[in-house]
């Protein structure tokens, strides 16, 4: 008869405790599941890091470019400051389609309705474009919501396959040892523990970044009302030169 101890030894050096031996050893359907949940995290993390670069960056050039536009440059044309940041900036995108509808219509100015007019459509297309960049910010932001929700249950399903598989090898073998359950059912729990592992950043992040474009958005809705009070100034110096009663 043998030794309890050393047949406890000899499972424990057969069954590894690693995570590398836990998804080695585990069921296929449980593999699928545990690679699922990394490739979510992966995908997760690249997501928060994207964000939260741009985020940090758009944020440290949005002073800069709110501040040159109450220097009380010329509107017809791109000033320096934007001239020189990238196009994808969402306050660029903004401040190029306000000044390329304004020197759409800027002819058109002639009497104070229709320099009502042009107002008008140049707020119209600056918060047009500020609705894209900010969607466009927003954009992949939707599968943070995604992993944060279905990787604890994706963890759960393979945690349930794997105790089941688990209690299936105790009845075949007709052994309650710890020995013989506790790999099964802790390549189970891995399971589990990846899902927590994805679902948890993803959750923290979604709140945290949604917040982070709810406030920058802000401040392109200001970005947009500084320009507007300069376009309007502008616009009053215009209509003075040009003899009009300015209200």
């Amino acid at each position: 008869m043998s030794d309890p101890i050393i047949t406890t030894a000899a499972a424990a050096a057969v069954h590894g405790l690693s995570p590398v031996d836990l998804f080695l050893q585990a069921d296929i359907v449980v593999k699928v599941v545990m690679g699922l949940l990394v490739l979510a995290s992966a995908w997760g993390w690249a997501v928060i890091l994207d964000k939260e670069i741009r985020l940090k960056v758009l944020n440290s050039r949005a002073g800069r470019l709110i501040a040159s536009i109450q220097k009380e440059l010329p509107l017809a044309h791109l000033a320096p400051d934007f001239a020189q940041t990238t196009s994808s900036d969402p306050l660029v995108q903004v401040y190029r389609a306000a000044v390329d509808e304004y020197a759409r219509s800027a002819d058109l100015v002639a009497t104070e309705s229709q320099r009502d007019a042009v107002q008008e459509r140049v707020h119209r297309a600056a918060n047009l474009a500020s609705a894209s960049a900010i969607g466009h910010l927003q954009s992949r932001l939707g599968s943070l919501a995604t992993i944060g929700a279905v990787s604890p249950f994706v963890g759960l399903f393979g945690t349930v396959w794997g105790i089941m598989n688990s209690f299936q090898g105790i009845a075949a073998s007709n052994n309650t040892s710890l020995a013989v359950v506790a790999p099964g059912i802790a390549e189970a729990l891995f399971a589990t523990a990846l899902g927590l592992v994805a679902a948890i950043p993803a959750v923290i992040f979604y709140n945290r970044i949604g917040t982070d474009i709810t406030n920058y958005g802000k401040k392109v809705a200001s970005f947009i009302g500084v320009f507007e009070i300069e376009l309007s100034r502008q616009l009053s110096k215009k209509g003075e030169r040009n003899g009009l009663r300015v209200a």
